[in-house]
């Protein structure tokens, strides 16, 4: 078992699924290799907003739909993740392209909280969901004991969306720019289908929806 294993408590019997897990995107471009740690990620959101809120249900089970959302929130948001991630010292093992390295990729929200989310993706595929459980767990027990101030701007608007079933909604990635060290996201919040009601940009997707649907509630007068 490597030292980053020992770290984890995780030993991967496909070591090329954590190597996948630690490749962001600009070492991948540079390489010229196209394995990068992207549908990881893709797949590491849904396994951990699954477990936290499975742990929430089981632990809170007198509070509400409310408090257990806003609970969930926090515990999955990027900088907690970050939190997370900085925990296992995970910036250290990312392989990251000269540009991003020289730009403090190692340390920047982003890139750790999408590598984290890549990394217990992996464990989940290697070694399934009772190994991702067993990961992933000390962290969302510590994230729910602390006192935190934190809005949670796409749960806002879909509790006010959702009092009108009828209305359909989904955030929409337009708009991506600048190099990898630097990106930029824009995101539309349709409803309908066309019509737009909210815009933002981020340095990552998941801030440029919690800024279009911030716009959203704006407009909204909430």
């Amino acid at each position: 078992m490597t030292e980053f294993e020992n770290k984890i408590g995780y030993k991967f019997k496909n070591t090329e699924i954590l190597e996948r897990a630690l490749t962001h995107s600009s070492y991948a471009n540079e390489k010229g290799t196209g394995k990068d740690n992207e549908r990881l990620e893709f797949l590491g959101d849904s396994v951990l907003g699954f477990i936290t809120a499975e742990y929430l249900f089981e632990n809170f089970k007198n509070e509400p739909e409310g408090e257990l959302t806003k609970k969930r929130a926090y515990a999955v948001c990027e900088s907690t993740l970050f939190d997370y991630a900085k925990k296992i010292e995970l910036g250290a093992e990312i392989r990251l392209g000269h540009g991003e390295e020289i730009t403090g990729g190692r340390n920047r929200p982003s890139v750790l909280s999408d590598a984290f989310e890549a990394l217990l993706a992996a464990i989940y595929l290697d070694g399934g969901i009772e190994s991702a459980k067993k990961f992933v767990l000390p962290f969302i027990a510590g994230s729910t004991k602390t006192n935190h101030e934190f809005k949670d701007y796409k749960s806002m608007l879909q509790e006010v969306l959702q009092q009108n079933p009828d209305e359909k909604f989904e955030y929409v990635v337009v708009n991506e720019s600048g190099p990898d060290h630097d990106k930029r996201f824009e995101v539309e919040i349709r409803l309908n289908g066309s019509n737009v009601i909210g815009r933002g940009i981020g340095t990552s997707k998941k801030r440029a929806e919690q800024e279009a649907a911030k716009y959203a509630l704006e407009l909204m007068g909430l």
